[in-house]
């Protein structure tokens, strides 16, 4: 039976902040956020126009992600390309401020932002 870290999920971790990391110091802008389940990386999901959630996990070799949006609480295996079954509960908070934007943030999205999607 494997352990939450052989699993590639540390439930120890924090999240590393409200918004995706990357994006925050480049300038750019998110549709939705996910957390990285062994390092607590925010990155910004696949149909985001950056990515990076999908770029960490590949630099890194950290293939589970979790979602970090509000009401939700599903993980994904970037490796397997699949869910993850009965993921632990991870450090808290487990989601982005629920008053912060989706997409977010919301001084930085675009007016067509639909147009940028993935």
């Amino acid at each position: 039976m494997s352990t939450p870290q052989s699993s590639g999920i540390d439930p120890t971790v924090p999240p590393s902040g409200e918004g995706c990391a990357d994006c925050d110091k480049a300038g750019g802008w998110w549709f939705h956020l996910r957390r990285c389940a062994a390092c607590g990386h925010i990155g910004c999901c696949d149909s985001s126009p950056a990515q990076h959630a999908g770029a960490h996990a590949a630099a890194t070799g950290h293939p589970v992600i979790r979602t970090y949006e509000p009401g939700e609480s599903w993980f994904w295996n970037y490796s397997t390309e699949s869910y993850v079954e009965d993921g632990p509960e991870l450090a808290p908070p487990l989601s982005h401020p629920t008053a912060q934007p989706t997409p977010g943030p919301a001084d930085r999205v675009p007016r067509d932002w639909q147009a940028h999607l993935h």
